[in-house]
């Protein structure tokens, strides 16, 4: 069996991700591909682009999707799928170049397409036209890949339609930040990793802090991230007399564990996060978390009073009152609470995403072609998809 995965670009956590599945897959008898499309214009600026592998190609490395035209997106796409012939391909959503084109290719050469996706439904805002169009696509897919079971709610639709699900792609290299982790509860710091970004809601959270240090004053809050917010972020936590607070600009995964083993416990503020990876990565690394209950990975991963506490996060007094309670807990609590974090993130890790990816793509290398319907056959072929990221900073998504 060939399969190859598609993605706009795969930086950051997306790296150690297909090295596993990579060396995963090849001593199971599937050839595995990556194919990401533009070197330039992804959100994770800090983050190299990856590149010397044989099975790991990026069509434009010189290029952001802005630089090209529709066509020579979908010429290349096809191009290279042509050149590869996969059995199965895996796509973001049908919104993106990858999975539009991916679906296309597939349903054309009477191949199967599995569809990965982290956002809601409910955190997207289209309207009937445009969201019955997505889901009149998406329904063609042979498969869908999501976080967890949490989401199957927002996807009954295709559940109703009989299509598959399975789980587990949130995930992020557990055993690197577990070797390196060294939790220390008298530690005075917290940390928050983010993009400065108006949806990570930093303005509110530096708030909250303000009210924290007036009762506790010897505890700092170290910010690691970039981004179009840093200056007036800094220039709030100057108004607001914040000399407890640091910004770190952002770094590789790497170089995180230095700062989690120096924190007792992260906080993310986010007004929404279709996951929230850095969770992962926390939580990894042995530390307790403050969550806001928009962040989709707290539904998972934060069970309240033992890895951590959770806040509504347009709430000052309850993200201070998170921060506090967090505070007020004794030694003895915190190295529960951070080796309770380390238990809960075992159920998102690698070997249980090579798994479940592993039954789901035999299942579908066994079963029929499905061709899809008129309607379906004429939308996917009008239809190549776009690349707009702009809202991934913005609460208002569409």
């Amino acid at each position: 069996m060939k399969v190859v995965i598609l993605n706009n670009d795969f930086r950051v956590y997306w790296k150690a991700r297909l090295s596993f599945l990579h060396e995963y897959f090849s001593v199971r008898n599937i050839e595995f591909f990556a194919i990401e499309l533009f070197g330039k214009g992804s959100p994770y600026t800090f983050d190299s682009l990856s590149g010397g592998q044989h099975w790991w190609t990026c069509l434009f490395p010189d290029n952001s999707a802005a630089d090209l035209s529709k066509k020579a997106i979908k010429d290349s796409i096809y191009s290279a799928l042509d050149n590869l012939q996969p059995d199965i391909i895996i796509g973001p959503s049908i919104v993106f170049f990858p999975g539009a084109l991916g679906i296309s290719w597939a349903k054309r050469n009477k191949k199967k397409f599995v569809m990965f996706d982290d956002a809601k439904p409910s955190q997207v805002k289209r309207n009937f036209v445009v969201q019955t169009i997505k889901n009149l696509i998406t329904a063609q897919a042979d498969a869908l890949w999501l976080p967890s079971k949490t989401y199957d709610h927002e996807y009954r639709y295709f559940l109703d339609r009989r299509i598959p699900f399975f789980y587990g792609f949130s995930c992020t290299d557990n055993d690197f930040f577990k070797a390196e982790s060294h939790y220390d509860p008298t530690s005075k710091n917290l940390v928050c990793v983010a993009r400065l970004v108006p949806i990570k809601n930093i303005d509110l959270m530096l708030r909250a802090w303000q009210l924290v240090t007036r009762q506790y004053p010897l505890y700092n809050l170290t910010i690691i991230g970039n981004g179009p917010q840093e200056t007036s972020l800094k220039q709030i936590a100057a108004a607001l007399g914040l000399t407890s607070v640091k910004f770190v600009d952002a770094v590789d995964n790497e170089a995180l564990p230095a700062y989690y083993n120096s924190s007792v416990a992260f906080i993310l503020p986010s007004l929404s996060e279709t996951w929230g990876l850095v969770v992962n990565e926390a939580m990894a690394a042995g530390l307790p978390v403050l969550l806001s209950n928009t962040i989709n990975a707290a539904n998972d991963l934060l069970q309240e009073g033992v890895n951590g506490f959770g806040f509504a996060p347009g709430n000052v007094d309850q993200m201070y009152g998170a921060i506090v309670k967090f505070i007020n807990t004794g030694a003895r609590d915190r190295e529960l609470m951070s080796r309770a974090s380390q238990k809960i993130i075992e159920t998102f890790s690698f070997d249980k995403m090579g798994g479940q990816l592993f039954t789901m793509l035999n299942k579908l290398n066994n079963q029929p072609y499905e061709a899809p319907g008129v309607l379906a056959k004429v939308v996917i072929n009008a239809w190549h998809g776009r690349y707009n990221t702009a809202g991934w900073d913005n609460l208002d998504r569409k």
